[in-house]
Order: structure tokens, then C-alpha cells, then sequence
């Protein structure tokens, strides 16, 4: 077991995960993906497509959670998604009170669309990089995800 008491300085680290941040809540970013994946979509429920084509079935509550929203907005935006034919809300197995969404088919062709477009977009970023370094980013960035998803701060 690792010692649970190291002090790491993540000043740094934590500043360039601001950057990054900063620069995918960029509106014109998402704007430039969708048109790179010749998609028309409300920019309002860009986030909330992708959430529901990473976590479907997923219930209205967890989905609103992990996306720090308001409950009502999200079931309003998730109406409007299946009006538009993109996603189906039907009750949970696990419990009929629980509505739980996933993606139609046109909405899984449109997360295709834009994952192939998020995929050329991105190696863009790569061109210089050497593949190694590339490829210890993406595993040492899904161990950090997986680290954060399965520990809250303890406020120490």
C-alpha cells in the first residue's frame, strides 16, 4: 500500500487542469466540433447528448448530477432531446419510478459523428508528439480519472 501522507506540491497540475477546462467549456469549441461532425445541435444540449450516449441507460437524476445541473432543466433538455428523435426515456428495470434515458438510433449516429470528428480534431493537437508520450498521457489520465471518480476529497 502506498503511503496515504504524501504532500505533492499540485500547483502546477492543477493549473494546467484549469487550462484544460478553461479551454473545453470554450462555447466556440464545441461549435467547431459540431461542425466538424456536420451536426446541428443546440449547444445547450451538446453535453448532455454526449453524457447520455457515455452512461446510458442512465436515470434524469444521476445524469443532471454528473453534469452539475438542475434536475428540472435536465428532464426539460431530455424532452426536448426526444422530441427532436435523439433520445428515449423509458422506466429503469432495477426500479419502473425511475425514468432512465439512452440514446435513439439517430442519436447514436450523431455521437458517432461527432466522435470521429472529436477524433481527428484531437490528433491535430498530436502532431508533434512523440506516440509514446501520447499514449503514457491517455493511461496516466484514465488513472487520475479513475482515482478522482472513486475518492471525494477529504478536505484535509
Amino acid at each position: 500500500m502506498q503511503d496515504a501522507h504524501n504532500n505533492y506540491d499540485v500547483t502546477d497540475f492543477h493549473g494546467a487542469l484549469l487550462d484544460i477546462l478553461s479551454v473545453m467549456n470554450q462555447p466556440k469549441r464545441d461549435e467547431t466540433l459540431l461542425e466538424a461532425a456536420n451536426v446541428k445541435l443546440d449547444q445547450a444540449l451538446f453535453p448532455l447528448l454526449v453524457a447520455i450516449g457515455r452512461s446510458a441507460p442512465v436515470g434524469v437524476v444521476e445524469l443532471a448530477d454528473s453534469l452539475g445541473r438542475d434536475y428540472t432543466t435536465v428532464s426539460r433538455q431530455v424532452k426536448r432531446l426526444q422530441e427532436m428523435q435523439l433520445a428515449r426515456k423509458q422506466p429503469a428495470e432495477r426500479d419502473k419510478r425511475i425514468g432512465e434515458v439512452t440514446l435513439s438510433p439517430k442519436g447514436r449516429e450523431l455521437i458517432e459523428n461527432i466522435d470521429e470528428a472529436r477524433q481527428r480534431l484531437m490528433n491535430q493537437i498530436f502532431t508533434d508528439w512523440q506516440k509514446e508520450d501520447v499514449g503514457e498521457l491517455f493511461r496516466l489520465v484514465r488513472k487520475y480519472a479513475n482515482s478522482v471518480k472513486g475518492k471525494a476529497p477529504t478536505g484535509r
